[in-house]
């Protein structure tokens, strides 16, 4: 996934048990923040503040979706545990983290081993890739991402 390309035509499974069809937000500008696994410490703190400037982003014509590879069931224990308000997409055969590239060999303790690289990306109204954040560092990104969204 490079600037300038299309948000992809994808439906997946979310918290709740609802499906989320990409290609019905024409319209909208688009977040989607790819992390690592639910209720570990970096990725709760994203989760939060997300749901936290949630009202922030809706007044920017704006949609925030978290994405990982944990099951629907495991998403439904996390926002029940961390009261979030955004929908988290499962990614569970990785298809859509292969697309933006976010699915990468990590390495822990010296063992090797692949999983997902916290990365999010901004479309526009229009389903063009603007912007894209890798490697991503929690603190301040999301206040970042909010304001190159007041920015488009």
């Amino acid at each position: 996934m490079h600037i300038g390309q299309k948000l992809p035509n994808v439906t997946l499974p979310r918290d709740g048990g609802a499906n989320v069809d990409l290609s019905k937000l024409a319209g909208k500008n688009v977040v989607l923040f790819f992390y690592p696994r639910d209720n570990t410490p970096g990725c709760t703190t994203e989760s939060i503040e997300f749901s936290r400037m949630k009202d922030a982003f809706s007044d920017l014509n704006t949609v925030v979706y978290g994405v990982s590879k944990d099951s629907v069931a495991s998403h439904d224990k996390f926002v029940a545990k961390r009261e979030l308000t955004i929908p988290l997409l499962s990614d569970e055969n990785h298809d859509l983290c292969e697309t933006f590239g976010v699915w990468k060999e990590k390495n822990m303790y010296g063992k090797k081993f692949m999983g997902i690289e916290r990365s999010t990306f901004l479309f526009n109204a229009d389903g063009d890739l603007v912007n894209e954040w890798r490697k991503v560092k929690v603190a301040d990104h999301v206040e970042t991402v909010l304001q190159a969204v007041k920015d488009l």
